[in-house]
């Protein structure tokens, strides 16, 4: 979820995926900011082309991030979104209503683990499931399937910081054994930590 991210669209109206304006349109509605950026979406459509199989993600919020993921997935890729907030879980689950291959499930991001491995997995909103430590990549991917953990901060320092202190969380992903992990940046004030489990150990 990213501060502001709703508002972010403000200058993309009739230049989206329709699942996406579907989404903000939802967001707006229900007054909820915290929307996936347009920056990270295009990362997400991107990324969620190259899924065979399955695409889970954890804080749908109103839908927006899934919006993206379902645009760039093929059609007969499954996608599991989950929220812990009953009220946005029926907001976007109404937004996907139409479209057979979403499932929106009201649960703690942990339900991910029922479901798995996913070829694209994206840790995002609360819960600590892109804490360092929280979620098991060997667990929660195939051999050679991405994860996105966004919502950082750019940082121009080794290791890298936030708000002066060592930034632990990123860190967990950037050298954690079983990925191969670039810190993306997506705008000057955004990036993403993108990663790849390794197929060689």
């Amino acid at each position: 979820m990213s501060m502001h991210g709703t508002a972010a669209y403000g200058a993309h109206t009739g230049s989206l995926p329709p699942l996406v304006e579907r989404a903000i349109s939802a967001a707006r509605q229900h007054d909820f900011g915290h929307s996936c950026r347009p920056e990270q979406g295009r990362l997400l459509q991107l990324l969620a082309g190259g899924a065979r199989r399955a695409i889970a993600e954890t804080g749908t919020g109103c839908g927006v991030g899934l919006a993206w993921l379902a645009s760039g997935a093929a059609p007969d890729v499954e996608l599991l979104s989950v929220e812990r907030d009953p009220a946005r879980a029926k907001v976007a689950a109404d937004v996907f209503a139409d479209v057979p291959q979403v499932r929106v499930v009201c649960a703690d991001w942990t339900e991910v683990y029922a479901h798995g491995p996913y070829d694209l997995l994206v840790l995002d909103g609360g819960g600590q499931a892109k804490g360092g430590g929280a979620a098991d990549p060997e667990r929660l991917l195939e051999p050679g399937g991405v994860l996105v953990v966004d919502d950082f901060t750019p940082s121009r320092t080794w290791p890298p910081s936030y708000a002066g202190r060592t930034d632990t969380a990123r860190l967990f992903w950037l050298q954690h054994p079983a990925l191969r992990t670039v810190d993306l940046p997506l705008a000057m004030d955004l990036s993403a930590v993108v990663a790849v489990r390794r197929t060689d150990l």
